[in-house]
């Protein structure tokens, strides 16, 4: 008997090994989005891009978990104003009271994106107006990469 008829090697499902992949993509972009969206730089339109480029057909489900990600994040930062807002008061932060949520359509700025956050949260803007603002533009931000990434 010959020796390879002997050993069988197990066939490689590669739909099951691309799902493993997409899954591990989606994940990592979904931490990187986080993290950007805190004080640590990471670039999360690089994540983003590198999906897309890997996994053109889940644009629409990356575009989702970049901006869930993204703000959640931006939400940790705006916890943490709450947070120090609530132990010193501060009174020069008429812009982010006057403006109120739709100014966090801007929270994915660089540099002033987390400000922002930590701001609303400072002056204690509505949580939930808050999200869905910041949410807004950030999905505009990452369906622009989207579409320069399928471009």
């Amino acid at each position: 008997m010959c020796f390879a008829a002997a050993r069988r090697v197990p066939a490689i499902d590669w739909r099951s090994a691309r799902l493993i992949g997409a899954e591990a993509s989606l994940l990592s972009l979904l931490a990187a989005s986080f993290l950007a969206a805190t004080l640590i730089p990471v670039s999360s339109e690089a994540a983003l891009f590198a999906v897309l480029k890997l996994h053109a057909d889940l644009a629409w489900p990356a575009i989702g978990v970049a901006t869930l990600g993204n703000t959640l994040g931006g939400l940790t930062t705006y916890l943490i104003g709450r947070y120090i807002g609530s132990k010193k008061p501060l009174t020069q932060l008429g812009r982010v009271q006057r403006y109120g949520s739709p100014l966090l359509a801007l929270a994915w700025l660089p540099f002033v994106g987390d400000g922002l956050c930590l701001a609303a949260g400072w002056v204690k803007l509505n949580w939930v107006a808050v999200a869905l603002w910041s949410g807004a533009g950030r999905f505009a931000r990452y369906w622009l990469v989207a579409q320069g990434a399928l471009w």
